[in-house]
C-alpha cells in the first residue's frame, strides 16, 4: 500500500466514503434508522399525510399543540399546524430567544399528478380522469405504472372524505395508458418531453356500463356510482377536492445489500423526516431550535402553506412572546437576523450513467454524506441565495467536531440547468442560510433513491447543528 504523503494528508481535500468511517455501532443505528424512514415515506406521501404522520411522532416525543398550552406554562416543547399543510416544531433553549434560534426548514410535497376541478369523463366505452402534473417531472416515466389516489374531498355540506385507494393489495390501482412500440412511429421521432403531452396524462379508472342503455355517459355514471355508494360524493363534490395520483407500494430497501432506500417523494421528505428525529431528540439546548415543514417548494413556494406564508413568522411570533409579552416586528427582525437556518434539501449525486451533466469536482457523491450546498439557482447564480463563508466555516468545524461526514455540492455543469429551494425566502430575513441535505438519484422521478449512509449522516448533520 502507497504510504500517505505528510504533506497530501494536511492540505488535500478528500471526501470520504461514509461506510468506511462507521464502525459497527453506526452501520446498525444507520441501517435501523432506514427502517423508521420507510414507514414514513409509506405512510406519508402527499403533503396532508406526512403532516400527519409527523405531528403523531411529535406528541409521541412530547411535544404538545401551541394551542393547548396555558398562560405561564413551562414546558419546552411544542408545534403547531396549518391547514394539514405545515407543521412547526419548537424546543426552547437555555438562553435568550432574543439571541436568535436555529431553524431547520424542510418541504414535504412532491412531484405528482393533480385531479383537475371536473376530472371524470367516458371515451371509447373506458372512464378517465384528467390530471394537471405538480412539478418538474418527465412525463413518460408516469405511463404505464400503478398508481394510487390520495387526497381529501370537501362535500357540499362540509364534510370532509378523507380517500387513499390503490395501496391494500385488495384495492384497484389505476394507470396511464401508452401507445404501443407497433404503431408509435411518430410519437418516437418527437422529443422526450413531447413524446407524452400533458393532456395526455389521464388516469384510466373504468371500465363497465350503467345498467340502462338509454342513459347517455354509462361508464362515467357506473363511477360515480361507486364514489357515491362508498364515499357519499356527487361529480360535483370533486370541485372542491384535492387528490392526487401517486406511485403504489411501500417504501422498499435496494440491492443485494440492502444499501439503498427505493421510494415516492424522497425529495425533500428524506430532510424532512432526518429533521424531525433530531428535534424530537433534542433536550435543553443551548439555543431555541425550530422545525418546519412548508409546501408548495416544488412549483416555485407560491400560496397560504409555501415558506413565502406568514406561519412561520406567526409561530415565531408566539415564541418570543411567550418570553417577552411587549415583544413587536422590530424585536421579531432582531431574532431572526441573530439567527442560524439549514434550508434542508436534497442534491443531485453524481449518475454514473449521466456524468457529463455533472462538473465531477464539485458535484456530489452518492455513499459520501450530507451535501453542503453553498449555492443554487440557475446559470449566473440567478434566484438563489449564497451561503456566507463565515456560516460555511462554522458548519465545517462543527460537523468535524461531531463527526459528521459530509461534502459539498452543486446542482449540474453552469448553463445545464440547476434548480432552486427556499433558502432565498428565508435569506430575505436576514439570517445565515445554507442548503444541506440528502443527495438522491432518479430526483423527481416516480422513484427515487437514496443511500441508507447518506440519509444517517443528514440526521447526524440535523442533529449537531441543533446542539452544536
Amino acid at each position: 500500500m502507497k504510504k500517505e504523503n505528510p504533506l497530501e494528508k494536511k492540505l488535500l481535500y478528500k471526501r470520504k466514503l461514509v461506510w468506511d468511517e462507521y464502525d459497527e455501532k453506526l452501520r446498525k443505528n444507520a441501517l435501523k434508522f432506514a427502517e423508521g424512514y420507510k414507514e414514513f415515506l409509506t405512510g406519508g406521501k402527499t403533503e396532508r399525510e406526512a403532516i400527519t404522520e409527523s405531528t403523531k411522532i411529535a406528541e409521541e416525543a412530547g411535544f404538545l399543540s401551541l394551542e393547548k398550552l396555558k398562560k405561564g406554562s413551562k414546558r419546552k416543547k411544542f408545534y403547531a399546524l396549518n391547514r394539514d399543510k405545515n407543521l412547526a416544531l419548537a424546543v426552547l433553549g437555555k438562553r435568550p430567544i432574543s439571541e436568535g434560534v436555529k431553524i431547520i426548514i424542510s418541504h414535504v410535497d412532491s412531484p405528482r399528478l393533480d385531479l383537475k376541478p371536473h376530472p371524470l369523463y367516458e371515451d371509447e366505452n373506458l372512464a378517465f380522469f384528467k390530471t394537471h402534473y405538480y412539478g418538474g417531472i418527465k412525463k413518460y416515466q408516469w405511463v404505464t405504472i400503478p398508481l394510487a389516489l390520495h387526497g381529501v374531498v370537501i362535500l357540499k355540506n362540509g364534510k370532509k372524505i378523507e380517500v387513499n385507494i390503490g395501496e391494500k393489495k385488495e384495492e384497484p390501482v389505476f394507470t396511464i395508458s401508452d401507445l404501443l412500440p407497433h404503431l408509435a412511429a411518430d410519437q418516437m421521432k418527437k422529443t422526450l418531453e413531447k413524446g407524452i403531452e400533458g393532456e395526455a396524462l389521464n388516469i384510466l379508472v373504468g371500465g363497465i356500463p350503467y345498467k340502462e342503455k338509454e342513459v347517455k355517459e354509462r361508464i362515467k355514471l357506473t363511477i360515480l356510482q361507486h364514489l357515491n355508494e362508498k364515499y357519499g360524493i356527487t361529480e360535483e363534490d370533486l370541485v372542491s377536492s384535492e387528490i392526487a395520483a401517486v406511485p403504489v407500494g411501500e417504501a422498499r430497501d435496494l440491492g443485494f445489500d440492502k444499501s439503498l432506500v427505493l421510494a415516492y417523494g424522497q425529495d425533500d421528505k428524506v430532510c424532512a423526516y432526518s429533521s424531525l428525529k433530531a428535534i424530537c431528540e433534542l433536550q435543553e439546548p443551548q439555543i431555541t431550535s425550530i422545525c418546519i415543514f412548508v409546501d408548495k417548494e416544488e412549483i416555485g413556494s407560491e400560496g397560504t402553506t409555501s415558506a413565502q406564508s406568514t406561519f412561520f413568522l406567526s409561530f415565531l411570533s408566539k415564541i418570543l412572546r411567550r418570553s417577552l409579552p411587549s415583544a413587536g416586528e422590530s424585536q421579531l427582525r432582531e431574532v431572526l437576523s441573530s439567527s442560524q437556518v439549514i434550508s434542508a434539501d436534497v442534491n443531485a449525486g453524481i449518475d454514473p450513467a449521466y456524468k457529463d451533466v455533472n462538473e465531477l469536482r464539485n458535484s456530489p457523491r452518492i455513499g459520501c454524506g450530507v451535501v453542503l450546498t453553498k449555492f443554487t439557482g440557475k446559470g449566473g447564480k440567478f434566484n438563489s441565495s449564497e451561503a456566507s463563508p463565515e456560516f460555511v466555516a462554522y458548519l465545517r468545524n462543527l460537523f468535524a467536531r461531531r463527526k459528521v461526514i459530509w461534502q459539498t455540492g452543486e446542482l449540474g455543469k453552469i448553463d445545464k440547468g440547476g434548480g432552486g429551494t427556499v433558502a432565498k425566502y428565508v435569506a430575505r430575513y436576514n439570517c445565515e442560510v445554507i442548503d444541506c441535505g440528502t443527495p438522491l438519484l432518479s430526483m423527481h422521478a416516480p422513484l427515487e433513491i437514496a443511500h441508507k449512509a447518506d440519509i444517517y449522516s443528514t440526521y447526524q448533520a440535523y442533529s449537531a447543528f441543533y446542539n452544536g
